[in-house]
């Protein structure tokens, strides 16, 4: 009686188990699970990392499964914040969804239909006009905030081989610095065509390879230099000694979009009262996110006469960087835009991009390249616009990407290329002296700011809504 008494309790309380369970309990699977009977059942290969799919389950799985593999994955993936991508017939790379990449297709098809929204010049120029005035509004800069006395700081020049360096803090914003060093040709009194040098994100534990302090930053502008220009090489928001203002965090905020916007400004409006500055030749380069700096510039600074955006020009990536993509600024007009559009803003002035083949630029020749050149034979000056291209070549601003952009500088700033060549003709940077992180400081090692110097991100944002 007792064993029957135990076994009829025993199934009651199993059952009770059983139906008790919710619907989302009992078909709730550990993502790993599912991914593998998704493999058996359509007989694909899944690729993904371990630490993706850890501790992750997946509600009513099975009844998310379709006929068609594409659609399961999206049904299974996307609740998750996950993304896949075919990378062959039989294959699918899933990863972690990042709201600044999206499929490069996606990107070519998007240019397509942006072409489509303006086949001829006039219609162009008005989508153009547009997209500024979208963009100023997105990055929270219209009206733009009055621009007030630079009060630059200078440092004593530091003279070398047909060139000279000093370091310049400016008061973009009152008590707010933008620090930077200005190369110079050692000859001359000009005037001369003037180059912005903006940086990307290149971190290091060692300040000598950070920001603007890097050798290929250093090498860049003094060669330029060399060549008869006024370089201005200058630092992102919340890096260098910004941090003397500010904290790292802040430069993966919208806050740094907005900021280095007004910064380059700025930057153009330092150069150009400069009286040795020829403010009809103004050009911009940099790399990475600096690249981004310089085609956000140039689509909204017509001062701005020649850009070398490097390695970061893309249809279908965004920049990973709030100080890039952390502002609606790619969300203008129902039909958005992307860094492409942005970069053919520059049309028809000079420009030149640099692309790589192991980043998200490996297919600027057969996608971004050709949409540029039909944006600029609008103007029938398709051949304002060049694309080098280095496939074997990295995410960097190499010696290879700064022979381009020296050409082209040349070229449309009136520069003399043959200022940096040796006695067999080639280009020559060994003259171009690679100075210490401390050697091009504005306020110093003890980073001693002016007594009216801004201090944290709130305080700026109050200088700024104080100059509208």
């Amino acid at each position: 009686m007792k064993i029957r008494l135990l076994g009829v309790i025993f199934f009651v309380l199993t059952c009770t188990g059983i139906y008790s369970q919710s619907p989302a309990d009992v078909y709730r699977k550990p993502l790993k699970e599912v991914l593998a009977d998704i493999e058996n059942r359509y007989k694909v290969k899944l690729n993904y990392s371990e630490s993706l799919v850890k501790g992750v389950d997946v509600s009513y799985a099975t009844w998310r499964y379709r006929s068609d593999i594409e659609q399961t994955l999206s049904n299974i993936l996307m609740p998750l914040d996950m993304i896949f991508q075919k990378t062959d017939g039989n294959s699918y790379q899933i990863s972690r969804y990042a709201y600044h990449q999206r499929p490069v297709e996606e990107g070519r098809k998007h240019l397509d239909q942006l072409l489509s929204l303006y086949p001829d010049l006039v219609s162009w120029e008005k989508r153009r006009e547009e997209l500024k005035k979208c963009i100023l509004e997105q990055a929270g800069l219209s009206p733009m905030p009055a621009r007030t006395l630079l009060n630059p700081i200078h440092t004593p020049a530091r003279k070398f081989d047909g060139y000279t360096v000093e370091n310049v803090g400016i008061e973009t914003l009152p008590g707010v610095y933008l620090c930077g060093s200005l190369y110079r040709p050692a000859r001359g009194k000009g005037p001369f065509p003037a180059v912005l040098s903006p940086h990307g994100h290149f971190t290091s534990s060692d300040m000598n390879e950070v920001g603007r302090y890097r050798p290929d930053q250093q090498y860049r502008c003094a060669m330029l230099a060399r060549m008869g220009a006024v370089v201005f090489s200058y630092e992102m928001f919340a890096y260098g000694e910004s941090l003397l203002q500010v904290t790292a965090d802040d430069h993966r905020t919208g806050l740094a979009l907005t900021m280095q916007t007004i910064n380059s400004i700025r930057v153009v409006d330092f150069l150009t009262s400069l009286p040795y500055v020829d403010g009809t030749r103004i050009g911009v380069t940099g790399e990475s996110g600096g690249g981004t700096q310089a085609f956000l510039l140039t689509a909204l600074d017509d001062r701005i006469t020649v850009s070398v955006p490097v390695v970061m020009v893309s249809s279908y990536f965004f920049g990973g960087c709030p100080c890039e993509s952390g502002l609606p600024i790619h969300s203008c007009s129902g039909h958005g835009t992307n860094n492409a559009e942005i970069a053919a803003m520059a049309s028809p002035r000079p420009m030149l991009v640099i692309s790589d083949g192991n980043d998200w630029t490996r297919h600027v020749p057969d996608i971004e390249f050709p949409y540029l050149e039909r944006v600029y034979d609008l103007y029938g000056k398709k051949s304002n616009v060049e694309n080098v291209h280095l496939p074997d070549e990295g995410h960097d601003y190499g010696v290879s990407k700064r022979l381009a952009m020296y050409d082209f500088m040349a070229k449309h700033l009136g520069l003399n290329i043959n200022a940096i060549r040796d006695k067999t003709g080639r280009i020559d940077e060994s003259k171009v002296k690679i100075e210490s992180y401390e050697a091009q400081l504005v306020f110093g090692k003890e980073g001693r700011l002016p007594p009216h110097a801004v201090k944290g991100a709130e305080g700026i944002r109050q200088v700024i809504e104080a100059l509208r």
